[in-house]
This record gives structure tokens, sequence and C-alpha cells, in this order.
């Protein structure tokens, strides 16, 4: 894959000299002001040509389509095979969600890339997922809709300040052709669908808990149970998570006609135990999205997220004006362990850290809904039924 890195060499000597005539200076009106401005400006010189793009998939379902079955998955590491995605790969589905850590492009192997201005590994995994067998197969079957995660952007546990985030958000809107729909022509990979009739139906909503998101708080003891990488940050802090746009975005798609609303954040927000990224890192944004669902009287609202490692399902009361429900689905092929023992009191069931993914079952006769994790073969390991009259619906 072509680069060009004389020419970003060039845009920092742009950003760093912004009276001094540089070779890419008589592109554009006036000088940048920063670093980060002139690496913009450059990206958007890059042909979308040199940029992955992934193989031709299948529409989404019709405005009037009823989804029954909803696929859920995360982690999956591109230079490895993926049994469990080719397993997913053999259900019956409506849609599948990919929704973060779709590839590991900050990393070749074990050593994560620094500085890497083209974003080249990003681009390199992006390509090698286009070429995998099992992903042409996963994606010739099934419409998809995506989000994105640290490790899709470019930098692990990376947020707003990622310097790079500008052309990861082209490599990602621009592989999964989502560049010339509504949410290419805005900052951020947020978006969403609705599909079915009135009284059937669902909404996907695809946040983007990266691209706007501040810096986390440290933690103060590196590995301590509870506070294993970061603490939640102290009440006052400026923090945000979505950012003002995307909040406002939310807020009217929460007013948007829906029965069930699944809302997807790539990383975890229900549970309070661990010190690994999640919404409680960040509590004043964890219980403003709480209680923006109370204020738009937003019915049928269950929460899908990835990025653990491990499968979890939480359900918790008082938090919403109904029974709160997450689904967290991770990994495709990236576990690190067979057991684990962490437990917060909103979970079902121990954890399930081999190889996962997750399954919605909608049954609109029935009213009610399953949430599902099933292992590398397909069998269904933890799962928890739910009620449309325990998540406010009538």
């Amino acid at each position: 894959m072509l680069v060009r890195p004389l020419a970003a060499v060039s845009v920092f000597a742009l950003a760093s000299c912004t009276t001094t005539q540089t070779p890419l200076s008589n592109l554009f009106e006036g000088d940048p002001e920063t670093a980060v401005e002139a690496l913009n400006r450059y990206y958007e010189t890059i042909p979308a040509s040199e940029l992955p793009v992934a193989p031709e998939g299948v529409p989404l379902p019709a405005d009037d389509a009823v989804l029954t079955r909803i696929l859920v998955a995360s982690c999956n590491d591109e230079e490895k095979d993926s049994p469990t995605l080719a397993q997913l790969g053999k259900e019956d589905a409506d849609l599948f969600l990919m929704i973060g850590d779709n590839v590991y492009g900050d990393r070749d192997g074990r050593d994560y890339a620094v500085n890497d201005v083209e974003l080249t590994e990003l681009r390199e995994s992006f390509a090698d997922l286009a070429a995998s067998p099992v992903f042409q197969a996963v994606r010739a079957k099934f419409p998809m809709m995506v989000a994105w995660d640290d490790h899709d952007m470019g930098e692990n546990d990376g947020g707003r300040d990622f310097p790079f985030k500008g052309l990861a958000e082209r490599v990602h809107e621009t592989f999964w052709g989502l560049a010339d729909e509504d949410v290419g022509q805005w900052p951020g990979t947020y978006y969403a669908r609705s599909f079915g009739p009135e009284g059937q139906r669902t909404q996907i909503i695809m946040l983007d808990t990266r691209f706007f998101r501040s810096d986390l708080t440290p933690t103060d003891e590196y590995n301590a149970p509870g506070k294993e990488r970061y603490m939640p940050a102290p009440e006052g802090s400026l923090q945000d998570m979505l950012g003002a746009a995307q909040w406002t975005w939310l807020e009217n798609q929460l007013q948007d006609p829906a029965d069930i609303r699944l809302i997807v954040s790539s990383i975890q927000v229900m549970p309070t135990v661990h010190g690994w990224e999640a919404w409680s890192t960040l509590p004043a944004e964890r219980q403003r999205l709480f209680d923006l669902v109370k204020s738009t009287d937003a019915k049928g609202v269950v929460l899908l997220s990835g990025d653990r490692h491990s499968g979890y399902i939480y359900e918790e009361a008082d938090v919403l004006p109904y029974e709160a429900n997450e689904l967290t689905a991770s990994s495709l092929n990236v576990s690190f362990a067979k057991e684990l023992a962490e437990m917060d009191e909103r979970q079902i069931g121990a954890a399930f850290p081999p190889e996962n993914y997750g399954e919605v079952e909608i049954d609109w006769a029935g009213r009610k809904l399953s949430l599902q994790l099933k292992d590398a073969n397909g069998q269904v390991v933890r799962q928890n039924d739910v009620d449309f009259a325990d998540i406010g619906l009538e």
C-alpha cells in the first residue's frame, strides 16, 4: 500500500513554521495554527484509492423489514485465524453488528505502533481483514453495521487527543462504505438506522466512544483489582465521552419512533467493579446517559458492548425508568483466559472469557427478547430473557 512519509514530514514542518513557504502550503488558504490542523489538511489530500475497502457487502434490511435475530461481536485480530467468526458465519440472522476492535491496527504482533503518522499498520490491518476468506464469507452473508474502538482508531485506549484520528476516521468510513453516508459528513463515526413498521421497529444506535472522549484518570495502583488501569474521574472534573454534537444527536435519536432501541457502545456502560476502560471511568457521563434515556422517555433501550476480552450479561433496576440490560460480546479471537472471578452486582452469571459472540433474539409475538452469549461452537453459554414489559414496552 502506498504511503508518503516525506509528505507527512513536510506537514509537520508546515505546522511548526507557519510563515515559511512549504511544499503543501499553496494548497490551502492561510497557514494551519496547529500540527493537528496541518495533519488533517494533509490527510485530505490522500486519495481514497490509497485506503483499503471491504469486500462488497449485503445491503442493510429494508426500512420496513422486521428484525428478529441480530448478531454481535468484537475484538477480532486480523493476523490470527478466527474460527469463532467462521462459526458466527454459519448462523442465520437479519443483521450483524461488528462493534469494535474489528482489527488491531495499532500494533504489529505485540509491539504497539508509535507516531505512525500515516497509520501504515492500521491501513495494512484493514487490508488484511478484507483479504480474509472467513471475513469475506461473513461480509457476503450478513447486512452489517459497525462501530469502532481504540484498535480500529490506531491508539490503544486512545481518545480525542489522538493526533491521527482524522485519518483513522477516513480509513474506517472508507473501508466500511460509510464515507458517502450521513456519518461521513460529520466528525466521529456515530450513526443510527431503524427497521420495521410501527409496533415492530428496531432502532440501532452506533455510538462513537473514541473521537471525543476525554483523557481518563490513571490508576494509583497498577493492576490492583478494580483499579487495573484507570479510576473514576474525580467529582467536578471536566469530562466528556461523546462530545457536544453527538450528545445532541443522541437526544434526537432517542425521540425518534422505535420499539426496541439497541444502543451500541464499544466500551461497557453498566459495570463499575473493574479498572479497565468503561463508562464508569467517567461517572458523570455515565449518569448523563441514563438521565438522557429518562428525559426523552425512550422505551425499549438495551445496551450492547464489547472490548473486554470476555463476555458478560448485566441487569439492573432503578438506573432507568425500567430495567437496564447490557450484553457484552468479546472476543472473537483475542481471548486471554478460561475463567475470571470478576463479579459485578449487576452481573448475571459468571464472566465468559473464552472466544464468543452475542445474539439478540426478538420475539415480537411473545413480547420478549433474549440476550445470548455463544461459544466458539455456537452453543449458548449465557442467556437472559427479558419481557418487553420489563423494558418499558406495554
